[in-house]
């Protein structure tokens, strides 16, 4: 049997060469703040797969993604073993756009803070009056640029990300800025609508897009998870203050209140955080996770 090395480890997935496709690994690492935690959360990366997968079918309308298969038996030998099992996902190759496409459709975390020293997120001004956790009048688009591991994301506006993209792809910046700036927010847009029929708030996301073969904007990464989303609860959601979550800010506001944590959590707050990602799982796809 052939064995297979990482080309990429980010985060929390490894990515393999497969030839003519790439085999994406979800892990049950977590991070936050831009740290890998020392602990692993059992069944995160596939949950973070399922549910992925979930999304991808329902948004094949809007954009192709890049998901060809999350059937072991469509993948080399190698990812049949126990350790893949339902966290492997068969990807088309693509070169990807190094920016992450965040939008927010509700004013909380780092757009939160921004709002209060200026009024405005990323460059754009939004009304006065606004409390933590309000819904925006309309979703809002900020981009940040992609950071290695160890450094920071940095946010920037639309114009900022233009002259970003230049630097990769010249003569195109501002035509792959604007195009995945409306997939982003028609993506948000209608999964936002599909999750509040379900019972959560999507209160922001990210999307990662890249080129095919022939050049075209295809959906990547992956998408709509806690690890990329604030999910909210509809039921007691109150603005006015923070909320309780299914994504991983329980694991951000714990590390906060526990600033000597040495990125280490307890026994209590991995099950607890399992347990939420289950939970949404169940609450968005209509199964429960197995």
């Amino acid at each position: 049997m052939k064995e297979y090395t990482p080309f990429k480890s980010g985060k929390v997935r490894e990515v393999y060469d497969a030839g003519d496709s790439i085999i994406m690994v979800a892990t049950d690492r977590i991070s936050a703040f831009d740290h890998i935690l020392k602990n692993n959360i059992t069944k995160k990366g596939a949950i973070l797969t399922q549910m992925s997968k979930f999304w991808f079918d329902l948004t094949k309308d809007i954009i192709p993604n890049h998901m060809i298969s999350v059937d072991a038996k469509d993948m080399p030998e190698y990812f049949q073993q126990e350790e893949f099992n339902g966290n492997s996902m068969k990807c088309k190759k693509l070169t990807m756009i190094p920016m992450e496409c965040i939008v927010r459709g509700y004013i909380t975390g780092s757009g939160w803070e921004s709002y209060k020293e200026t009024g405005t997120v990323c460059g754009i001004q939004l009304p006065e009056g606004l409390v933590e956790s309000d819904k925006l009048p309309e979703p809002i688009f900020t981009p940040s640029t992609k950071a290695e591991i160890g450094d920071h994301d940095e946010n920037v506006t639309l114009e900022q990300g233009i002259k970003y993209l230049e630097k990769t792809f010249p003569g195109k910046g501002r035509e792959y800025a604007e195009k995945i700036r409306d997939y982003t927010l028609a993506l948000y847009k209608k999964c936002a609508d599909y999750a509040l029929s379900h019972g959560i708030i999507i209160a922001d996301t990210k999307f990662e897009f890249g080129l095919d073969g022939a050049g075209n904007i295809v959906l990547g990464d992956e998408m709509l998870t806690p690890d990329s989303s604030r999910f909210w609860p509809l039921a007691g959601y109150k603005p006015g203050q923070s909320q309780p979550s299914y994504d991983k800010q329980f694991v951000r506001d714990w590390l906060k209140a526990n600033p000597d944590n040495d990125f280490l959590l307890p026994q209590e707050v991995i099950d607890k955080t399992i347990e939420k990602y289950k939970e949404a799982y169940q609450l968005l796809t209509g199964k429960e996770f197995k």
